[in-house]
């Protein structure tokens, strides 16, 4: 459609293409207050960077059928507990969570058979107790910490033997 005659018309601004922005001589330096230049911090309450961890409650949510609870136990405590647990076993691999992770996570606390034992299913109680909102963090990463890296890497087969055996040696403190 055609302008009115009292309309500007620049044809040579609708005849531009991309250009692309000067270039800098200098190298790019890491020199903003925030930048990591020594890599990923590591320490108390930082947990274990890994990627794709945002997937594992989706794939947590495939146990909520399964999951061994007593009276008093939520499944969405459960599930945040052990959601933990089962990324820092997969970054452990440097990997994204799988379903594998968060079966062995399940498995060691006893939400997963076999079934465990009365004493243990008391601690856990109490232990997972609230754990889902967002103001336990502390305690969610206390749960991480209970699980010490050697089991981590063990086979879910390995996991599985050892809980039907004894599954206070699966823990650090109990």
């Amino acid at each position: 459609m055609a302008a009115p005659d009292y309309v500007p018309n620049d044809t040579a601004v609708a005849d531009r293409h991309y250009v692309s922005p000067p270039r800098r001589p200098q190298p790019w330096l890491a020199d903003r207050p925030a930048e990591l230049t020594e890599g990923q911090p590591t320490g108390a309450g930082l947990g274990v960077p890994g990627p794709d961890q945002g997937y594992a409650l989706r794939l947590a949510r495939r146990f909520e059928g399964q999951l061994l609870l007593s009276p008093g136990e939520h499944a969405d405590d459960a599930i945040a507990g052990c959601v933990g647990v089962a990324l820092k076993r997969a970054a452990a691999f440097g990997r994204a969570p799988v379903t594998v992770d968060l079966e062995v996570a399940f498995r060691i606390f006893g939400f997963l058979s076999p079934a465990p034992d009365e004493s243990l299913v008391a601690w856990r109680k109490e232990l997972f107790a609230g754990v889902s909102h967002p103001h336990h963090y502390a305690e969610a990463r206390h749960l991480v910490g209970l699980v010490p890296d050697a089991v981590l890497r063990m086979a879910p087969s390995e996991v599985e033997a050892a809980c039907a055996a004894d599954r206070s040696k699966l823990l650090t403190h109990q």
